[in-house]
């Protein structure tokens, strides 16, 4: 068994997610490090909501992040081994870097904070958008939003996210997201569909946010990874330090290409891909891409103690 840990990002995260882990004390003790550190109490917003609190890019960044890092630190303490390969979704790459001694916990709490906030700041409430084009190709969706972003000096729209054999996400201008949806449809689309997000991510509506974090990543201390990463931009490890803070720049404004991901651990002789974290969303796209695989996730305490007993 040759083990990969994925970590999910922005949009697996709820009121109650864990409540499942909640016998576990390293799962507590991690959130109590955390709001020690932003001086914010997660545990109790994780619990009681309400969930428009929780679903703030400010907050949810963080708390995603929390979540992972307890649940592998519950992985651990279960006597869990280390994974050969790591990935995340989006934001799940930071908690992947923590888990490879890249970044400090603390460091990566700060980080994903000041990244929310110039994600926020980057575009204006109501001017950018991302949507959900289900039952395409690929190509075609790439062409739909060159031809989009051809048709006008002012607006843009490109593809955000490379999610599954027939889920793609883009992202850009609002206006330009509606065409679309229309022009997706038009072209056989099963579902074009407008996510509840103001911010267009990963394209190049965010490059406002890649020189914040150009700059504040020249304050942060990185240390080669101890565990192979596959990162969203290039799907390619990097092991020195001023690679990894590049290929996080680019990681806002180039797409998440989480299908080349899994194709790769497949191709380095990953056996199981596990999700570390609360929800299922990983599983459910990491089954579309590769049935040869298998596919679990760490959702509660018993489930971490299920994936530790296999051999």
């Amino acid at each position: 068994m040759k083990l990969a840990f994925v970590f999910p990002g922005q949009g697996s995260q709820s009121v109650g997610m864990m409540n499942g882990y909640a016998n576990l004390p390293v799962i507590r003790e991690t959130f109590q490090e955390a709001s020690d550190i932003l001086k914010q109490d997660f545990w109790s917003m994780v619990n009681e909501g309400p969930a428009n609190d929780l679903n703030l890019t400010i907050n949810t960044q963080p708390l995603m992040l929390i979540a992972g890092i307890a649940v592998f630190r519950a992985w651990t303490s279960l006597g869990g081994s280390q994974p050969a390969m790591l990935a995340g979704h989006s934001l799940g790459e930071y908690t992947a870097l923590v888990v490879a001694e890249v970044l400090s916990f603390a460091d990566a709490l700060t980080l994903v904070r000041f990244r929310a906030q110039t994600m926020q700041y980057a575009v204006p409430e109501g001017i950018g958008g991302m949507a959900a084009i289900l039952g395409l190709d690929d190509e075609v969706i790439q062409s739909i939003c060159h031809d989009i972003t051809q048709q006008s000096d002012e607006e843009s729209l490109e593809p955000a996210n490379f999610n599954s054999p027939g889920q793609v996400v883009i992202a850009g201008h609002k206006n330009a997201i509606l065409q679309g949806i229309e022009m997706a449809k038009s072209k056989g689309a099963k579902r074009a569909i407008m996510l509840p997000m103001s911010i267009p991510s990963h394209c190049s509506l965010m490059k406002p946010a890649a020189a914040s974090m150009q700059q504040q990543l020249q304050n942060i201390a990185l240390h080669a990874p101890k565990i192979t990463i596959l990162h969203n931009a290039d799907v390619q490890p990097h092991s020195d330090t001023a690679s990894i803070k590049e290929i996080l720049i680019q990681q806002l404004v180039n797409p998440v290409r989480w299908v080349d991901t899994i194709s790769a651990f497949a191709t380095a002789g990953i056996t199981h891909v596990v999700e570390c974290g609360p929800g299922k969303v990983l599983v459910g796209l990491n089954k579309r891409i590769n049935q040869n695989l298998q596919h679990l996730s760490l959702i509660d305490s018993e489930t971490i103690k299920q994936t530790v007993g296999l051999r």
